[in-house]
């Protein structure tokens, strides 16, 4: 019996811990999986990527990207920047899903409200001004825009220089067919390829080419800035993924302190700034300094009074507006919606 009563003590012992080893695996196990969902939770607030479609200009953004700063801000995001040439191009990849952030002009931005294209604008980059301009070449004999007849003249379609071209025209009361005026649509790359085979007279165009066709014997006939006087306004602005602003709000809230800052940089040391800057536009440091005098650069303190709000828009929204209506008059897009549209295509909310 004694032997019995032993075994039986052994038995339940023996029971008891393996009882207890799997009470304690299963703990561990939840709370392994507890720590697991948490972490998860917490990764969900940033994006393992994020896809920035860029253009080559003197801007903020340029600078930002030249001097590391959004890796600086986000060193376990990989940030991936994919160039492209003009704002058409990225309203293409924005449709297609491919960027989550874009820089356009004014036009392109117009067009991809108008259009529906599933991003909203988050950011001022610029004041267009002697950045974009009509260059021709010397020996043209071209020194008017009255000169242009039956001349050939280059310049990307849907941009913020096209939307200039054809407003200088407007202006002097310059019909194309009247004068036989040729414009061609070519990406910034073809048209300086084009003016060096001297297949074109002029171009207007932005920086860095528009400095480019100026050392390869061109001038200036008339700028933005010229026109910008007249009431003919083009900008550079950011525009984000509708999708990735709602589900990743605090990083573009941290990608607009990564803009200012670059701009602040600039303004103070405006210098190493265009060092930095040559690199990306392919100009010596003095001729890119040049350029990045040649725009107005905005900060986030700035923002305010272009993107307003729903009870009272701001000069963006008017802006897009004006060149909503001036494209449908050329026939670039069918109808221009309504200023209150527009002003729903800026994420004023940023700037309170």
């Amino acid at each position: 019996m004694a032997l019995k009563r032993n075994v039986n003590s052994i038995f339940i012992i023996l029971l008891f811990s393996i009882f207890s080893l799997l009470s304690g695996c299963y703990s561990q196990s939840a709370s392994s999986q507890k720590a697991g969902s948490s972490a998860s939770a917490s990764n969900s607030s940033v994006p393992k990527e994020i896809r920035l479609g860029y253009q080559v200009s003197p801007n903020g953004e340029l600078l930002a990207k030249a001097l590391g700063l959004l890796e600086k801000k986000y060193p376990n995001i990989h940030i991936r920047w994919i160039k492209f040439d003009s704002g058409r191009d990225i309203n293409n990849a924005m449709a297609s899903g491919s960027i989550d952030f874009g820089l356009v002009g004014t036009p392109p931005g117009s067009i991809g409200i108008a259009s529906g294209l599933p991003y909203k604008i988050y950011y001022l980059h610029d004041i267009i001004g002697e950045s974009e301009a009509l260059v021709v070449k010397k020996d043209s004999g071209i020194s008017s825009l009255k000169d242009l007849k039956n001349k050939k003249i280059a310049t990307t379609f849907s941009s913020t220089s096209h939307y200039s071209l054809l407003g200088a025209l407007k202006e002097e009361k310059i019909d194309l067919k009247k004068n036989n005026i040729t414009l061609l649509d070519m990406q910034p790359p073809d048209i300086y390829a084009a003016w060096k085979r001297g297949d074109i007279d002029g171009a207007y165009i932005w920086q860095p080419v528009q400095t480019k066709l100026i050392d390869d014997g061109g001038k200036v006939i008339i700028s933005s800035k010229d026109l910008a006087k007249k009431g003919i306004v083009t900008g550079e602005f950011g525009i984000v993924n509708k999708d990735f602003a709602g589900k990743y709000p605090e990083i573009v809230k941290g990608y607009i302190s990564v803009l200012n800052q670059a701009v602040h940089y600039y303004r103070s040391k405006p210098v190493e700034s265009s060092k930095v800057l040559s690199k990306e536009l392919g100009l010596s440091p003095e001729e890119s300094l040049k350029t990045m005098r040649q725009i107005i650069w905005l900060d986030a303190s700035q923002q305010k009074e272009y993107f307003g709000d729903a009870k009272k828009p701001g000069k963006l929204a008017k802006i897009l507006k004006d060149t909503g209506d001036f494209m449908v008059k050329q026939k670039n897009i069918p109808s221009s919606p309504s200023l209150a549209t527009y002003q729903k295509g800026l994420l004023s909310n940023l700037y309170k």
